[in-house]
């Protein structure tokens, strides 16, 4: 992870233990997709649920480095605000 915004020059070094919390949006995210998937799957197209569960495991695998980000990003949010008068401009 960047250790600072390239916008904003916003530091994304917190103190120990502040992106704990995004683990419980790792979860989240996780269990939408798992019930997305479970409604696709087994609802919709009727495949069997030992089917899904190997599906759903693998494509957690696959995009667990997309949600490990997603989640970091959504709790540093929660916390940070966006100041877009203090941001540097890009092509200056």
């Amino acid at each position: 992870m960047n250790e600072h915004c390239p916008h904003c020059d916003e530091s994304f070094v917190r103190e120990t233990g502040f992106y704990y919390g995004a683990m419980y949006i790792s979860y989240g995210l996780n269990i939408g997709l798992g019930i997305g998937m479970f409604l696709l799957m087994v609802v919709l197209l009727d495949i069997d649920v030992v089917t899904y569960l190997f599906t759903f495991l693998s494509v957690s695998l696959v995009l667990f480095p997309w949600i490990f980000r997603k989640s970091r990003l959504v709790w540093i949010n929660l916390f940070v605000g966006h100041k877009p008068d203090t941001a540097k401009k890009i092509n200056s």
